[in-house]
């Protein structure tokens, strides 16, 4: 008899773990609190959330003709959504999110959603790694699998509204999420790696340049990169970036600052003094360079 309440005991336990880290708050050495990890509904409808989830799911009005036409397919996929509770995309586009997924009578079960980190070294990570290989460079993010395959995602905010994006994934499927350029520049490293992207540069820069909103869409991919100890990746991607924004001085900054730390000293000191020499005004650039030498 003791033998087999011992045998229960191992089987309940990790179901009473799994319960045990749903709905993490962090509430020490940060200004204000957060989720972290696996959560769901009722983490965001806590104290220190609902007054942004309950509003903004309040708020929103999604189009019920789409509703009735997309709610019997959805059922056939399954979503996971990474996010942070400390994000402002993330707190206006989620609550929005639920209230589609919930009128169109979405089995919530289906429904994965992880909250990441704000601090520097896990930054847009979740203690568990749910987003390792995922290309998780903003949030939200949310990723739609059939029959446990990836179909699209939606990046940040939808590109018309989450059922009209929702609607064109689930049938024609020629759906762009935003960052387009994060997209392709990680299947390449991915599928080709470095020598792959620099190869791919000519192309990549007559498709995009002029067509990515910012500097920073690369720069914070670039930013994931670092935090996962991908140094060759990053240095490849800033290389590009400073190719796609010439004029923006802080694409020099984030190269030569990626080559010093991986040691690469003489090279990041003549990236930046080349920069300089474009932007003989900047301090920063200036400041930085001094820095690197001194180092």
């Amino acid at each position: 008899m003791k033998r087999a309440v011992n045998i229960i005991l191992i089987l309940i336990l990790p179901f009473q773990l799994c319960a045990q880290n749903l709905n993490v708050e962090i509430t020490e050495n940060t200004d204000t609190p957060y989720l972290l990890g696996k959560i769901d509904k009722s983490g965001l409808e806590g104290d220190n959330y609902k007054s942004w989830f309950t509003k903004n799911y309040n708020d929103y009005e999604p189009n019920s003709a789409i509703i009735e036409t997309i709610s019997s397919e959805l059922k056939n996929y399954t979503i996971t959504l990474f996010m942070g509770t400390w994000c402002g995309d993330s707190k206006k586009e989620v609550p929005r999110l639920y209230k589609v997924l919930e009128v169109c009578n979405y089995p919530m079960g289906q429904l994965t959603v992880v909250a990441v980190s704000r601090e520097a070294g896990m930054y847009k990570q979740s203690p568990q790694h749910e987003e390792a290989g995922l290309n998780i460079h903003r949030v939200p993010t949310i990723i739609f699998y059939k029959v446990g395959k990836e179909i699209n995602r939606i990046v940040e905010h939808p590109i018309g509204t989450f059922e009209e994006d929702i609607q064109n994934i689930i049938t024609v499927n020629d759906y762009k999420s935003n960052y387009q350029i994060v997209a392709t520049v990680d299947d390449i490293l991915s599928k080709k790696g470095i020598k792959g992207l620099k190869r791919k540069q000519k192309k990549l820069l007559k498709k995009f340049k002029g067509n990515v909103s910012s500097m920073f869409e690369l720069n914070t991919y670039g930013k994931i990169l670092f935090n996962t100890n991908r140094i060759e990746d990053v240095i490849a991607v800033f290389e590009l970036n400073t190719k796609l924004f010439p004029d923006e001085p802080r694409t020099y900054m984030s190269l030569a600052n990626t080559l010093g730390f991986s040691g690469q000293k003489e090279k990041a000191v003549n990236v930046l003094k080349n920069a300089v020499e474009l932007f003989p005004d900047n301090s920063d650039l200036k400041q930085n360079l001094e820095l690197i030498k001194s180092n």
